[in-house]
């Protein structure tokens, strides 16, 4: 059985989206906080297990039988490592055979803010003795899609990132690399730096919405403090703000590049093209 964790949230219900078209739906374990809102794979067949980061005891019983687990992220940052030690202990004790993990890009030499709980995961999980794979994800192009409405509107793509080029990929194409591990032979102790295959700048990502709108947007590159009180300013919470901007500080140092093309042979295909993913921006 596979078990995936966070599996209704915005990776993990797409991983356990795309298991579905590889194994039986009973081979799967959704481990959720809330098992409420996973109903729709309970009712598709998929095993759904109530467990959260920060109750140990529940982990063990949401593991149990288990023989490969993905371990997404927490989302609560600043008390990732905790959480991600309490999985990782609860798959040691449960005996899985395999632990994967989604970190980020680059982890091992990341100055970015939001690798600095990655490091340590990493390093626990290592040390647990438990096989593992490290996914290494980059930055999501839905993290620059997801604002390419205020950009239309204003005229202009915010950040703080320079010249830097972001080897962004869909949570769709992530989530098939996962799938590919957990369904896949030959990934144990295997560590994959994924990102896209046509890295791209911010510049560029404005360009291309000036192209598919017709309409006039630039890049407006903004210090690093000024862009985070930017979108501090747009409703994002202090701390993410913070975490934003500097990710976009690091990637004008590429630290969010990568030419590896481990995420492309991983799922067999190109990821996702960006014409493609602001296409579908657009038009929602």
């Amino acid at each position: 059985m596979i078990a995936v964790t966070g599996a209704t949230g915005q990776l993990g219900k797409l991983i356990v989206e795309q298991l579905l078209e590889k194994v039986p739906a009973d081979q799967i374990v959704a481990v959720v906080r809330d098992p409420q809102k996973a109903q729709a794979l309970a009712e598709k067949g998929v095993q759904v297990r109530q467990a959260g980061y920060s109750q140990p005891e529940s982990l063990a019983a949401a593991f149990n039988g288990v023989e490969k687990v993905l371990l997404v992220s927490s989302s609560e940052v600043g008390h990732r490592v905790p959480q991600h030690q309490a999985v990782t202990d609860a798959a040691r004790a449960a005996g899985v055979k395999l632990l994967a993990y989604t970190s980020i890009l680059n982890a091992d030499t990341s100055t970015l803010l939001l690798a600095k709980e990655h490091q340590p995961t990493e390093a626990y999980i290592r040390a647990s003795g438990v096989p593992f794979t490290f996914l290494r994800n980059g930055w999501y192009t839905e993290n620059h899609t997801g604002s390419l409405a205020a950009a239309v509107e204003h005229g202009a793509v915010l950040g703080a990132a320079k010249d830097g080029r972001f080897a962004t990929a869909t949570r769709a194409d992530y989530a098939a690399a996962a799938v590919a591990v957990l369904t896949g032979k030959g990934h144990v102790n295997k560590v994959y730096e994924l990102g896209g295959d046509e890295p791209y700048t911010l510049s560029e990502l404005a360009a291309e919405v000036a192209r598919q709108t017709n309409k006039p947007v630039i890049y407006k590159d903004l210090p690093q403090e000024e862009y985070a009180k930017a979108l501090a300013g747009f409703g994002l919470p202090e701390g993410l703000a913070n975490a934003i901007a500097d990710a976009d500080a690091g990637a004008s140092r590429g630290e969010l590049f990568t030419s590896s093309h481990d995420l492309s042979r991983l799922i067999g295909r190109a990821t996702t093209p960006l014409q493609e993913s602001v296409a579908a921006a657009l038009s929602r």
